[in-house]
């Protein structure tokens, strides 16, 4: 079975990859580096050697065991396009996911321009997959250049995981992109989103007729915060086809 998961945007989750290293202040107080480090040293346990990169070729093709359709985030717990992953295994991850067509894959990274000349790359003449969604993280303005990485991308279906929201974003050029995620950060050191950060993002995309997903307020606990802004939950999400019209699943 696919690992379950309490992301709210995505079904289940696929690590043929663990481990990272920082690369932006949005990776200050990683999630996924808190989890694994807990049991560095634990013999036998998955994270025995907490968060350090490890490839797991033994997962690569577990997504086609999985006959009821999915949503599957790629790497929650690492970074697919980390300098440290040869493009070989990279190239095996994504076979898989060419042939288990019958789901829908979500990647994300904030190794935008690696995932740009990788994909660029793969289907050059051509067009990522429909059921492959690529995406990238964006924490504040600062980092808009990896939007413009997205843009440059050879993918049907482009988004941005505007989490955690650490300062606002300014305008954005959303031409091309499919999806924005916003979410505050969680954990004990969770710094804290304003909501006109967010209603400025949410207000963009509405503009822009990209689906908007609001996926929390954070905090110490990730739900404590709730999801909902100004009274109602945002939960869209990308259309099927390359039109503007999108899906929205649970919007009150």
């Amino acid at each position: 079975m696919a690992g379950t998961t309490a992301i709210e945007w995505t079904d289940a989750t696929w690590n043929p990859v663990t481990g990272c290293t920082k690369i932006s202040a949005g990776c200050d107080h990683c999630y996924a580096e808190r989890f694994s480090e807990r049991f560095r040293g634990v013999p036998g346990h998955p994270f025995e050697h907490g968060f350090d990169l490890t490839l797991r070729p033994e997962r690569l093709l577990a997504p086609l065991s999985w006959k009821q359709p999915k949503m599957i985030f790629v790497n929650s717990m690492s970074d697919l396009f980390h300098k440290g992953v040869p493009y070989a295994f990279v190239d095996k991850v994504f076979e898989t996911m060419e042939k288990a067509d019958w789901h829908t894959f979500q990647i994300l990274t904030k190794r935008s321009s690696r995932l740009r000349d990788y994909v660029n790359r793969r289907y050059a003449g051509s067009i990522a997959p429909l059921h492959v969604w690529l995406g990238t993280s964006v924490e504040d303005g600062s980092r808009k250049s990896r939007i413009r990485h997205m843009q440059g991308m050879n993918a049907s279906i482009k988004f941005l995981s505007v989490e955690p929201l650490i300062g606002p974003m300014g305008s954005m050029d959303l031409g091309g992109i499919d999806w924005v995620i916003v979410g505050g950060e969680s954990g004990p050191k969770a710094r804290p989103m304003h909501p006109d950060w967010v209603r400025e993002v949410r207000d963009q995309c509405n503009d822009a007729g990209v689906a908007f997903f609001f996926k929390q307020w954070g905090g110490v606990r990730p739900k404590s915060g709730g999801r909902t802004l100004d009274g109602k939950e945002w939960s869209q999400l990308p259309s099927a086809s390359r039109s503007r019209e999108v899906m929205t699943v649970g919007a009150g």
